[in-house]
């Protein structure tokens, strides 16, 4: 796949002969995708044995995580980026979300920046800074300074800080994990752990609130638990209990009293594990595809939400949930293609959701979907006929054509790009940003920051070579951490206020900022 071949979308009002062009190209799509899945068969794992071509044939065209994904993406050049859809704020103005991130960040309806002038003085007159000040001061500054921290010989899939940001945890196809001391902007490596049971790669890691345990996943029957810079490195298998022979958790969370696992799996079930009994305590039918990201919405550990290749977000409630009938309290529709990561904002109401429809979505999990939206919505996604591991994204996707009808989402944020893998993203750190931002990796290299108050891209760090997977923003600090298939991973520093830009793209101020700095280097 070139990446001369990435479409990008096209303007409003796009003619007929545009919407012939888009539908041929899809067309050609489909043939190369079946292609492809055949080929896939021909250089497929040894580990076949006795299952069926039809068993195999599902596993290599799922949407999620697989180990035929590194037979076509191993080589695949860096896609372009995504051209961003002018976002519709209507539902966004009227919302609590936009009174809860105004308050915390001590604005008013009509301010949207902070004035630093007055607060300056005030600070000269008054003495220092309050909180809510340094947090209004700190949401108008992003990191911005790239320096590579870590180089592999494998893709890096997993990246995130633990112990409120004094240790940095990675997760590479290498089969290793590694705890890193990122404390006072230190990065020093601690520890190195050697996975166990791993198919193709681990696939996500969680660690335990109490910073004391980690847990991995992979193509496994089992997740994997290991002491966090122990005295003795203890690794104790979790094994579950799955009706598949090929199985994988996708997706695995801890809960926040670190008692209990939460993971999703590709066989479309939930399933948790206690970990003081050391036992698979549910297995809860949940989508009718893989399961691919999984959350505890909030502290109680009642609510939980999950996110599947169906395109639907489901919220359930463990105090009213029957495992011989599971259904969720509510479903959120809107998504046309599967969902890749779900990020809670831990207030028990609001979440985000990643998704290969090259979209984060941001949802009120107590304004839930209609019946008619939930079909419309599955309809969407039965009407993909592409796939996201190693083809370009089509010309109706990239153009935002694709619509849900009763879509609840709060907001739609696009322009970034979500292929080859499953991409997450997140909200900002409540202490530094007052969660003001909404970041994410992408698969053209990139860090994307967006403002949650107007859906526009604040702040882009480009540098790596490949698809940064995982990011992390350090939760008191303004460093931002971004791990790629790049067999990197990249600290992002420093500051520096994001532009205040009149109408237009994202990649209209890339350009201008390079003809810049050609214009520097010929004067010097």
């Amino acid at each position: 796949m070139s990446s001369q071949n990435v479409v990008l979308g096209d303007e409003d009002g796009i003619g007929d002969e545009d919407d012939r062009q888009a539908s041929s190209d899809d067309s050609d799509d489909n043939e190369q995708m079946t292609f492809q899945n055949i080929l896939a068969v021909l250089v497929g794992r040894q580990s076949l044995g006795g299952l069926s071509f039809q068993r195999y044939h599902r596993d290599t065209t799922s949407d999620s995580d697989s180990e035929n994904e590194g037979e076509f993406c191993r080589n695949q050049p860096q896609p372009a980026p995504s051209r961003p859809q002018p976002p519709d704020k209507t539902a966004l103005e009227k919302a609590e979300i936009t009174t809860l991130t105004q308050r915390g960040l001590g604005l008013d309806a009509k301010q949207r920046q902070p004035n630093l002038a007055s607060m300056l003085t005030s600070r000269s007159l008054l003495g220092p800074f309050s909180v809510r000040d340094k947090r209004l001061i700190n949401g108008t500054l992003l990191p911005h300074n790239p320096k590579k921290v870590a180089q592999y010989k494998n893709k890096v899939f997993c990246g995130t800080h633990a112990r409120d940001g004094d240790i940095f945890m990675t997760a590479c196809q290498d089969r290793k994990l590694r705890i890193y001391d990122s404390s006072r902007e230190r990065f020093a490596l601690k520890q190195t752990i050697e996975a166990r049971d791993v198919g193709w790669s681990i696939l996500d890691v969680a660690v335990s609130p109490d910073g004391e345990h980690l847990v991995y996943s992979s193509w496994s029957d089992s997740l994997h638990q290991v002491n966090i810079l122990g005295f003795e490195e203890k690794h104790e298998s979790l094994p579950l209990s799955p009706d598949d022979r090929q199985f994988c958790i996708f997706s695995v969370s801890f809960s926040s009293d670190s008692r209990e696992l939460l993971g999703g799996a590709n066989d479309g079930y939930l399933y948790l594990y206690d970990r003081e009994a050391n036992r698979q305590s549910s297995r809860i039918e949940a989508h009718e595809d893989d399961v691919n990201a999984v959350c505890f919405v909030d502290e109680t550990t009642h609510v939980l939400a999950s996110g599947g290749d169906d395109g639907l977000c489901k919220v359930w409630d463990r105090r009213a949930l029957r495992e011989d009938d599971p259904r969720p309290v509510g479903v959120l529709a809107g998504h046309v293609y599967g969902i890749t990561y779900i990020d809670p904002r831990k207030d028990g109401r609001h979440l985000i959701t990643n998704s290969k429809d090259q979209s984060i979505k941001l949802w009120d999990i107590r304004k839930f979907s209609t019946t008619d939206a939930i079909e419309s919505g599955k309809q969407a996604v039965s009407n993909q006929r592409w796939d996201y591991r190693w083809q370009r994204v089509p010309k109706h996707v990239m153009a935002s054509k694709a619509k849900v009808e009763g879509d609840s989402s709060v907001m739609t944020y696009t322009g970034h790009t979500i292929l080859q893998t499953l991409i997450r993203c997140h909200f900002s750190p409540q202490f530094s940003t007052g969660q003001r931002y909404i970041y994410t990796g992408c698969a053209a290299g990139r860090v994307v920051i967006y403002d949650l108050l107007t859906g526009k891209i604040t702040k882009v760090l480009s540098g790596h070579k490949s698809c940064v997977r995982d990011v992390s923003w350090h939760p008191f600090s303004a460093e931002l951490f971004s791990s790629s298939w790049d067999f990197s991973v990249t600290r992002w520093s420093g500051v520096e206020a994001p532009a205040v830009e009149e109408e237009g793209d994202c990649e209209t101020m890339e350009v201008e900022k390079g003809n810049r700095r050609k214009v520097d280097k010929q004067k010097l």
